[in-house]
């Protein structure tokens, strides 16, 4: 629930950013930038309250796409078998089993490149019966034209997932089947049709800190930055390019949370993948960093997640409270 801030106060909400400004942030010593990342939080947001989301595949496997992080990806070999779109019946069933264990928004993703007609038709028709629950709805299913977009916002779609993943230096690193631009023009398709944005990235693919302030620089200079932004630790799974990639310290972790909370202090920044790994201290600073929003469930696409009782066990550890829907 955001905190009642006056016109005066937005004077920090910037699009302005530059990239040796973000870079001085990370620099900052350790205590300095998770006090001033916690001012932020606390003046835009109840510092206690954390936004809690289920992410169900709805399309699993077969992607055209090459993303060197990617499970899913049909270029790898790592076990995850194609399957075809699920029937709306079953994620609606999926949906209520995640308003009962306390999830408020409900995020449904498919391994698409971009999404046929016939298959947005069905995806649309989950997104109604969710909102008809009484749940906050977001998809990522690639990249969407704008058509598309409008299509979803006439289904009652609330946000549209679309990470830029990286900097646009590093991009090309990761992936070489679409390009950076493709991923911004998606942006703007779902900012035209009057959908919320949920865009973020993923840190530990071999980036350095350039990078990541790089990706965070783009995030802050977007005409409006995204109500919602993941930042994500690389899961390391076995045959993916990626798998052997050396593990980024919790703390350069936290340090990424507290300048994505500083540079967007009017956006949920969303503790996502990764947090399997994550001992209890690193996700307690990360909360302290500024994070209040997570991934609940026991896992995210086709990766691990924390289990439920874990999560619930660490927010009462810590005086966390879910955020009302």
């Amino acid at each position: 629930m955001n905190v009642h801030v006056s016109a005066g106060e937005n004077a920090d909400i910037r699009h302005d950013w530059t990239r040796a400004e973000i870079e001085a942030l990370f620099a900052l010593p350790f205590s300095e930038l998770l006090f001033r990342a916690q001012t932020l939080h606390r003046k835009y947001f109840d510092a206690r309250e954390v936004q809690v989301s289920t992410l169900l595949s709805i399309k699993t496997g077969g992607c055209p796409e090459d993303c060197a992080y990617c499970p899913q990806s049909a270029h790898f070999e790592t076990g995850v078998k194609a399957e075809k779109l699920m029937a709306v019946d079953a994620v609606l069933k999926e949906a209520q089993a995640a308003k009962d264990g306390g999830a408020t928004r409900f995020c449904m993703g498919a391994a698409w490149r971009s999404p046929k007609d016939r298959d947005l038709d069905k995806v649309c028709a989950m997104v109604e019966g969710v909102k008809a629950m009484g749940m906050e709805t977001c998809v990522t299913l690639g990249m969407l034209n704008a058509a598309q977009a409008e299509r979803l916002k006439e289904s009652g779609l609330d946000y549209y997932n679309h990470n830029l993943d990286t900097s646009p230096e590093f991009y090309g690193e990761v992936i070489t089947t679409r390009t950076y631009q493709d991923r911004l023009d998606t942006l703007s398709h779902v900012r035209e049709a009057g959908i919320s944005v949920c865009c973020g990235g993923i840190v530990g693919m071999g980036e350095d800190l350039n990078d990541r302030a790089g990706m965070i620089e783009t995030l802050a200079n977007l005409p409006q930055h995204p109500e919602s932004v993941p930042i994500n630790m690389l899961v390391q799974v076995e045959g993916t390019p990626l798998s052997e990639e050396q593990t980024l310290s919790p703390l350069d972790f936290v340090r990424t949370i507290a300048v994505a909370r500083i540079v967007m202090p009017a956006s949920m920044v969303r503790l996502s993948a990764g947090r399997e790994e994550m001992s209890d201290e690193t996700q307690a600073l990360c909360f302290l960093a500024g994070a209040n929003s997570i991934f609940y469930g026991p896992q995210l696409l086709t990766t691990a997640n924390p289990a439920r009782d874990r999560d619930r066990h660490l927010m009462d550890r810590l005086g966390l409270v879910p955020m009302p829907a």
